[in-house]
């Protein structure tokens, strides 16, 4: 229950603060049981930030933890202060960060080379967030290099995971089997089916990512994959005292040259973000065009703000690989789809992300549920990793709607994929120029629906010039 309520065809209540709006539980909306159990696993892939702390950054597992508990504490930021989107870091950057960080000692110089970076990506946000060119950016990058963006980032996610050497070569079975029972409640059309007819099927479908994790920590379990947990009581002691002497505060501020090395690296996060926006832009959009009754704010210029201050924050008090990013793709479309079987299963999409985000900070400190799930912190990640991907190629598809622009995206993203953010970009914007411009040196003097039009006729006629 909540003490507010909208009317139908409203916008969740808040109240106005500057260019946010300030939402509270049980005050705006309503908690969400189903997000709240879905916290209480899928908090475990906040963790797996740990190790990288500890080996990259040089951080003591209780310091690390601390980290990962203000990161968590930040998360909440964004449905507080109007942003729909569940956030997360910027996943598909995480291997270019730890590529960074690889030219730094761990320690001293390793933590201010984060700093450096985490204060270069709230820059980038701030800038882009003040002067609303983030806004605009959505608008006037072409389609074909916003799906080349997009599934840049969904191949890489891939391609990280089922190399050689990547997580499913180590743990095929369980891994393989939690991410196919995810695509089938997430995505099947016969599932959703079953959920419109059947309560069983409806309240499996309200758990989200919930069921394949389970199926996948069993399995790995019962098969040998990860080890068994050892189970401790408590809470967890995340040492703040001690985190101050791992901070730039005691360490030093880099120099001059860290930030200028930092440079591409935060541009390419900007870029992959970037395309986060326009995932969780078009995520939101396909719900809010299946539910009449709430009206869903997803300003643009409100995501880069919102985002912009938690990399502050980190930078200056928890510096991690992960970044702050506009959006965790996998339960930001989780939350998505249960909020389109409607009012009944979900009141408002503040409710799902705010109710998920807040029940995942504090089950960091639950030490059974830490110490359950610790063994088993790669399915996590990596299952995580996978639907983001999967994700990414179903959005990225869609932003492509003629051959040029299919070919092009195609090109975009494989380059990206493989040589990074920035030679995808080059790549993109030449191929752009070079393919479907109509006019190299002047605008297009063709309407968009004419272009899609003409081109759509010549290639029909393709094959006969083949013949």
């Amino acid at each position: 229950m909540q003490m507010m309520h909208r009317q139908h065809g409203e916008e969740a209540p808040y109240w106005p603060a500057g260019p946010f709006k300030v939402r509270l539980p049980f005050i705006h909306y309503r908690w969400e049981m189903a997000e709240m159990f879905q916290a209480l696993i899928m908090f475990v892939v906040s963790l797996a930030m740990i190790p990288l702390l500890e080996h990259y950054l040089g951080l003591p597992y209780e310091v690390a933890l601390a980290y990962v508990v203000i990161g968590n504490a930040l998360t909440l930021l964004p449905a507080l202060l109007g942003v729909p989107l569940v956030p997360g870091w910027i996943t598909p950057a995480v291997p270019l960060v730890l590529a960074f960080l690889g030219d730094f000692e761990p320690g001293p110089e390793a933590i201010q080379a984060m700093f450096a970076l985490n204060f270069m990506v709230f820059l980038i946000f701030l800038l882009m967030g003040l002067t609303g060119l983030g806004a605009r950016l959505v608008r006037l990058v072409p389609k074909s290099l916003q799906a080349g963006i997009i599934l840049g980032a969904g191949l890489a996610a891939f391609i990280g995971e089922i190399q050689e050497g990547g997580r499913l070569a180590s743990t095929p079975i369980s891994l393989t089997a939690g991410v196919l029972v995810a695509l089938f409640l997430m995505f099947s059309v016969a599932f959703r089916r079953w959920a419109q007819h059947h309560s069983l099927a409806r309240r499996i479908a309200n758990y989200g990512l919930v069921p394949s994790m389970v199926i996948a920590i069993l399995v790995a379990w019962s098969i040998g994959e990860y080890p068994l947990p050892t189970i401790e009581w408590g809470i967890t002691r995340p040492n703040f005292a001690e985190l101050w002497n791992y901070l730039p505060f005691v360490v030093g501020f880099p120099s001059l040259d860290v930030f200028l090395l930092a440079i591409p690296t935060a541009l390419i996060a900007y870029i992959i973000a970037f395309g986060d926006i326009v995932v969780g832009d078009a995520l939101i959009a396909q719900a809010d065009e299946t539910r009449s009754d709430e009206k869903i704010d997803c300003d643009t210029s409100r995501v880069h703000h919102v985002t912009a201050i938690r990399n502050a924050f980190h930078a200056f008090f928890c510096p991690a690989p992960g970044l702050a990013g506009p959006i965790w793709t996998a339960l930001t479309a989780t939350v998505a789809e249960r909020y389109k079987f409607g009012r009944h299963s979900m009141d408002s999409i503040f409710g799902g992300a705010g109710t998920f985000m807040i029940t995942m900070f504090l089950a960091t400190f639950i030490l059974p549920l830490v110490s359950l799930f610790q063994p088993v912190l790669p399915i996590a990640l990596s299952m995580t990793l996978i639907l983001t991907g999967y994700v990414c190629l179903m959005i990225g598809m869609e932003q492509a709607t003629t051959p040029a622009q299919r070919g092009v995206a195609g090109t975009t993203a494989i380059v990206l994929a493989i040589y990074g953010a920035g030679w995808g970009i080059i790549v993109g914007l030449t191929l752009y120029y070079l393919v479907e411009k109509r006019s190299l040196l002047g605008r297009e003097t063709v309407a968009a629906d004419d272009s899609v039009a003409s081109e759509a006729a010549a290639s029909k006629t393709v094959p006969a010039q083949d013949a």
